[in-house]
């Protein structure tokens, strides 16, 4: 049996990386993400330079049925997944107040109702093989409201308790799931669509292989919450010693997204 590993946001960014590195370890892929150019531009260099099989499913989870549709994709094409990344996700900067409605819908889809909708479609299958991992990519900003990025934050907080809970569910199923949590990481993409100024940010910004290395760490070991750098785990460690009010305080003005 043929197994796969499904990246979400795969086109670019960290989705991106992420893509390369599982293909360089010699996993099958299928590759999600709005682009179709750019995933079959991804794919076929992947085919050519690593050997493996990569196929492309093209679809906005900001859709409500777009998770079915990447389930019924794989069905009919018979690709048994084994490891689930849900890589795809957005950020709006800015006052909460002042968010477009449309584009705050459109952001809860892609980054909770999306990533539930996609765990609980192919979780059953992993069950009954007894093997399977879930891999969310969350964010430091989960960890405490940040003001700027109050809606943003909310969501990846929803990723982390998602993961903590069903990581105690799935205990002797033979499944994993496990979430990293970068702070920031270098996307220019990523802030551009968020309307985020990002000189403005006065912590440091990682690259994607941060993650990359993270989401190794996680499948090669036992770690349930992945914090990629010293910074990040400084930052969560830090919030034990200062009121709550105080830590979303400071991580609004770490992020510099306010409007001005």
């Amino acid at each position: 049996m043929n197994f796969y590993t499904l990246i979400t946001g795969a086109s670019t960014g960290i989705g991106k990386y992420l893509a390369e590195d599982f293909a360089r370890m010699g996993d099958n892929l299928v590759l999600v993400a709005r682009s179709k150019d750019k995933l079959e531009a991804l794919a076929g260099e992947l085919r050519r330079t690593c050997g493996v099989e990569v196929h492309v499913c093209a679809q906005d989870l900001s859709a409500v049925d777009a998770a079915a549709k990447v389930f019924e994709f794989c069905e009919q094409k018979g690709l048994v997944i084994d490891k689930l990344v849900n890589c795809a996700g957005f950020s709006v900067a800015g006052d909460f107040e002042r968010m477009d409605e449309e584009m705050f819908v459109q952001m809860a889809t892609v980054n909770m109702v999306a990533v539930v909708a996609l765990i609980r479609l192919f979780l059953p299958a992993m069950r009954v093989r007894r093997r399977g991992t879930v891999v969310n990519i969350a964010s430091l900003a989960g960890f405490q409201g940040v003001p700027g990025m109050a809606a943003y934050s909310a969501t990846k907080a929803f990723v982390v308790n998602l993961t903590e809970a069903l990581s105690i569910e799935l205990q002797g199923s033979g499944v994993r799931i496990f979430a990293v949590c970068p702070g920031f990481i270098d996307n220019d993409l990523f802030y551009s669509r968020a309307g985020h100024d990002r000189s403005r940010i006065i912590v440091p910004v990682s690259s994607p292989e941060v993650v990359v290395k993270a989401v190794r760490k996680g499948l090669a070991g036992k770690a349930l919450l992945i914090l990629p750098t010293f910074f990040d785990r400084l930052m969560v460690f830090s919030q034990r010693f200062v009121p709550r009010k105080i830590a979303a305080g400071l991580a609004g003005v770490f992020a510099g997204a306010r409007e001005k």
